[in-house]
């Protein structure tokens, strides 16, 4: 399995598994007790470690996000706690979510060395938020908790390798979404709203977009063996099998329901 492979079959893995402590009911617990929507405290909790920057720097670092919809959770944290107070507990329940979850994981050992061997050779240029969190102290350094962190820093890379192809591919944000496999109901997800541009001209430069994606990531791929590769796809499959009872649950939305916005990246 060559590198840019290995980055397009875990995708779905990293992007599930990394926003299911989001959704879980004891994240959106401790979000109510910090004053917080659980749209507010997934803004600001991945977006938190920028610290105390404007809205409009946050909707351009998290790209795939409306700008109205990200001022709205940002300044919506922002009147309640520092950001970056929110993602400190961000951190601490992908910890704990991962200790609950994951800890007891087949392999899960092995999945963490994979993992975090991919996300000490990630290249961060051009991608703050994913740079910003791999600085991030652990609280837990459990089995569990660093699987969820690695997963979640692989999935953060993940997405800043795709806004960065689907610039580069001459798309907007919202273009890539409705381009993308979920069309308009990830648009809408994502804070966006009509009208929509046609459909069909977006498709061929969003498949392109992937390619380059992968093979951005791919390059941190490339520092594992390709037996390696193909087992951390594999242990990644496992460990969504074996926590997905508990994904499937939306993130509260701006108004109250809803979903984390964006796509599959």
């Amino acid at each position: 399995m060559i590198p840019d492979q290995a980055a397009g079959a875990c995708r779905r893995s990293l992007h599930e598994l990394s926003t299911a402590y989001q959704e879980c009911p004891r994240t959106l617990s401790r979000a109510r007790q910090l004053g917080l929507s659980g749209w507010a405290f997934h803004i600001a909790g991945r977006a938190g470690v920028l610290g105390g920057v404007p809205a409009e720097t946050v909707a351009a670092v998290l790209g795939f996000i409306a700008a109205d919809a990200v001022a709205d959770g940002w300044q919506a944290a922002s009147a309640v706690t520092d950001p970056s107070e929110v993602a400190t507990v961000s951190m601490a329940e992908c910890c704990r979510w991962g200790v609950e979850q994951l800890g007891d994981c087949p392999q899960v050992d092995r999945l963490v060395e994979l993992a975090e061997a991919v996300v000490g050779a990630a290249d961060a240029t051009a991608m703050p938020l994913f740079a910003a969190w791999r600085a991030m102290s652990r609280p837990d350094d459990t089995a569990g908790a660093r699987a969820a962190v690695a997963v979640r820093l692989l999935a953060e890379h993940r997405s800043g390798a795709h806004l960065m192809a689907v610039r580069v591919a001459g798309l907007t944000p919202v273009e890539a979404l409705l381009g993308g496999p979920d069309g308009t109901k990830a648009a809408v997800a994502a804070g966006w709203s009509p009208p929509w541009p046609p459909v069909g001209p977006l498709i061929r430069r969003r498949l392109w977009a992937d390619r380059v994606t992968n093979r951005i990531t791919g390059q941190a791929f490339a520092a594992l063996r390709a037996e390696h590769r193909r087992e951390l796809v594999e242990l990644l499959h496992a460990a969504l099998s074996h926590v997905r009872p508990a994904t499937g649950r939306p993130v509260e939305g701006r108004s109250g329901g809803g979903g984390t916005g964006g796509s599959l990246p």
